[in-house]
């Protein structure tokens, strides 16, 4: 049996860069290679209130989420069940450009994070799943 979960990644726009986050190399499905920061649900979670979590928890940056972007689905092993994640990316408004203390999970496997021009986008090592919102959002104004 599958079981279904949900998923949100945000971008993050400052002074026309936007925010991506590192897998390490302990990473068991795309190690090295960048991400927009976000997560999957928890329980019952509120939809908003989950990304503003995972963004948070990431990068230490809190953010209001906005527009939905995309929509895309992956099949993965997690703790031997198998699991479908339908997923959305969502532009998020940059509420305070201070940090607060990064609360990844262990699970994360991530390193660091980074603003990137429109320009470096495509040219960074980028999990393919999120490689269609990259694309829309070069293509569009924030």
């Amino acid at each position: 049996m599958t079981v279904i979960q949900f998923a949100q990644k945000a971008v993050v726009a400052k002074d026309d860069k936007i925010l991506l986050v590192r897998k390490s190399e302990e990473d068991p499905n795309y190690p090295g290679r960048w991400e927009l920061p976000g997560g999957r649900l928890k329980g019952a979670e509120d939809v908003d209130a989950h990304l503003v979590r995972e963004v948070l928890e990431e990068t230490g940056l809190t953010v209001c989420p906005g527009q939905l972007i995309d929509l895309w689905s992956w099949d993965m092993s997690w703790h031997g069940e198998q699991v479908r994640v339908i997923a959305v990316s969502r532009y998020c408004t940059l509420q305070s450009p201070s940090l607060a203390e990064l609360r990844r999970e262990y699970d994360d496997y991530l390193t660091e994070q980074h603003w990137f021009s429109r320009s470096e986008l495509l040219t960074l090592e980028v999990i393919p799943s999120q490689l269609s919102t990259i694309r829309k959002v070069m293509s569009e104004s924030i």
